[in-house]
């Protein structure tokens, strides 16, 4: 029976250490290090789109591109989990040079976990307490939210993703 490995440091991209973020990019397993890498390539390239296309034109074509792949969630030990996707999703768009905003983030997450063959929601809610209004996007899965910072927010009524997209359940 072969032992599963100790959990990622979660600090390992956010940390205030005096390591490089190439030697902590180092210190990450190998799959993660290929999330990473995907990460910073996507959210410039979504952030674009979001800027030339607009919400609705990219969401249809990120749902054609997000085709369900086939999972490798047979081998959890070596796959991030969806909460462990979103965490390095969220410090990559902190430390990286690209400005990011949590749809841009969520976005990607959404992508990334949906081509693993996953069926995460795109969630955008408000705090309408004072003004001006605060807007936060993120993604669930199976009902929750791989985001921590959702407390307080409205949820908007639920984003249907394009007619392009699978829909494997109904909400």
């Amino acid at each position: 029976m072969a032992s599963s490995p100790a959990p990622a440091d979660t600090t390992l991209l956010t940390d205030t250490a005096p390591l490089s973020q190439l030697a902590r990019w180092r210190r990450l397993p190998a799959r993660e290090r290929q999330l990473v890498a995907s990460v910073l390539l996507l959210l410039p390239l979504v952030d674009l789109s979001l800027r030339l296309l607009g919400f609705q034109r990219t969401w249809r074509w990120m749902a054609r591109w997000a085709r369900p792949g086939t999972s490798s969630l047979t081998e959890p030990a070596i796959e991030p989990t969806p909460r462990r996707i979103a965490d390095l999703a969220r410090a990559v768009g902190a430390g990286s040079l690209w400005p990011t905003t949590c749809l841009r983030q969520a976005l990607v997450v959404w992508l990334l976990l949906r081509r693993r063959g996953l069926q995460p929601e795109l969630k955008i809610g408000v705090v309408s307490k004072d003004p001006p209004l605060q807007a936060h996007a993120w993604v669930e899965v199976d009902g929750k939210a791989l985001d921590p910072d959702i407390s307080g927010h409205a949820v908007f009524p639920r984003i249907e993703p394009p007619a392009s997209v699978p829909r494997d359940r109904q909400s």
